[in-house]
């Protein structure tokens, strides 16, 4: 059996030895995915051997993830191999290109991996991809989350995608600050310090808090933030994630749900001394963010020394709101429509509620 080139007008390089050593894991028997694979494999090997110039460009858009790969394919003139819905190689005399879409919510997250012969062709390729996604793509301020994980096979995977920093902070949602949440933002994001904790219930408002961060480094950056993610504890098992952290070019590194790291290492935490290096240590941060989002009931329950001056910025508690809290917090959500906030107000507190999580307003009044 022959194995044919992705593109049949070009010749392949002569064969040559290459001090490389690969190593595949093939899970599927299917005689159709090795075909394709292979021929991926012999594409990326010539376009790389032959185009100096590489680029990646991001975007996402609104609509079907197929539809959008199906335009991808068939408008940009080039030979086109869809080796899955979402996975996609164009291939020409001048460049080629590995693009990768996941599907979200309400939206798609498109990659394009482009090896170009000149910067000018890449510039091109950046220009055409655009043209092609047109007005299905999202131009609200984004943040490229790249979420480590531990995978089947027992080692740690990760995966990134475009996420939409779409939300809006209300005062009213943080009634123990001393200050306005977007000024307490601006002063963290402004300082030499490294981390900050949020502790507090599950819906208390910790989340958006940290989204709402990652959009304005986004913000302040002029393009996507790159964001470190993982709420899995076997990725701290060796220095591997907080190497790439410090070496690679995340903005941020959030860890939610960090209960399990935020322990004093008197209590048999091992993992610890590992955010310690980085935050204010030898290896240093510089400049970057590490937000940790916790269920830890009392801040007294963290390691001191993560908390001391000129590592920790702040550590701020969130919390449900009372029914007075809760009124002012809907008042602002509803603006002036009176008969929502009314029923908002009931279905968030029935009769003898003395609190209501912020997650649970927001919901009531019509908001994610």
């Amino acid at each position: 059996m022959t194995i044919h080139k992705l593109n049949p007008e070009r010749q392949p390089p002569e064969p040559r030895p290459v001090s490389v050593g690969v190593s595949f894991q093939q899970e599927s028997y299917a005689l159709v995915d090795t075909v394709v694979n292979a021929r991926a494999l012999q594409a990326l090997e010539i376009a790389v051997a032959h185009h100096p110039i590489y680029r990646l460009y991001r975007c996402a858009a609104r609509g079907k993830l197929e539809e959008i790969f199906d335009d991808l394919a068939l408008r940009m003139g080039l030979t086109a191999q869809r080796l899955a819905l979402g996975t996609l190689l164009l291939d020409g005399t001048d460049v080629f290109i590995h693009a990768e879409g996941k599907l979200k919510s309400d939206y798609c997250s498109c990659s394009f991996h482009v090896w170009a012969a000149t910067p000018g062709r890449a510039q091109d390729i950046g220009a055409s991809l655009d043209r092609i996604v047109g007005e299905r793509r999202i131009r609200e301020q984004m943040f490229i989350l790249d979420w480590h994980f531990a995978n089947s096979r027992g080692g740690i995977s990760n995966s990134s995608f475009e996420e939409i920093a779409c939300e809006v902070l209300h005062d009213e949602a943080y009634p123990d600050l001393n200050e306005p949440v977007m000024e307490l933002i601006d002063r963290y994001l402004g300082s030499k310090d490294t981390v900050m904790i949020l502790l507090g219930t599950p819906g208390s408002g910790k989340t958006r808090f940290v989204r709402t961060v990652l959009g304005e480094i986004s913000r302040r950056k002029g393009e996507s933030a790159e964001v470190m993610y993982t709420g899995d504890k076997r990725a701290f098992e060796n220095d591997e994630i907080f190497v790439n952290f410090i070496t690679g070019s995340h903005d941020a590194f959030v860890v939610e749900d960090a209960d399990h790291l935020l322990t004093p290492r008197s209590s048999g935490n091992q993992d610890l001394h590992r955010f310690l290096g980085i935050a204010d240590g030898v290896v240093r941060a510089q400049g970057r963010k590490i937000l940790f989002t916790t269920n830890l009931p009392n801040v007294h329950d963290i390691d001191a020394a993560l908390l001391r001056p000129g590592r920790c910025f702040a550590t701020l508690r969130t919390r449900g709101l009372t029914p007075d809290e809760g009124a002012r917090l809907i008042g602002r959500l509803c603006q002036d429509d009176v008969i929502r906030a009314r029923q908002a107000f009931a279905a968030s507190f029935p009769p003898g509620a003395k609190a209501a999580s912020v997650a649970a307003l927001y919901r009531a009044c019509g908001h994610n």
